[in-house]
């Protein structure tokens, strides 16, 4: 996988296109698609990086995305059934607290 790969599905995840997210970060058209055969400069890198908030390893490959505690926290609530009981709920609760305790 490319930088311009991993790019994309971070734009992707936010719903904009690669022309919007150049704009955001001030790059002139097309350069972002320049990343699928070159490697970037480092100063690009770091601005993109920077706008998603992952690192240079990550878009460069070279490590996997932290997940952020608010994406930890999402997953765990789409998966609590309608008919959880209250024990279940207070296990659940008590474990969201432990992921909030350990990202501290």
């Amino acid at each position: 996988m490319t930088p311009f790969d991993r790019v994309k599905k971070l734009a992707d995840k936010q719903k904009i296109t690669i022309v919007e997210l150049e704009e955001k970060v001030g790059f002139s058209r097309n350069s972002l698609y320049s990343w699928k055969k070159n490697n970037p400069s480092s100063e690009k890198l770091e601005k993109v990086a920077d706008f998603f908030g992952v690192s240079t390893d990550y878009l460069l490959g070279r490590e996997k995305p932290q997940i952020v505690e608010d994406d930890k926290l999402k997953v765990i609530a789409s998966h609590i059934d309608d008919d959880v009981t209250e024990d279940d709920m207070e296990e659940i609760l008590n474990f969201i607290e432990f992921i909030k305790s350990k990202n501290k």
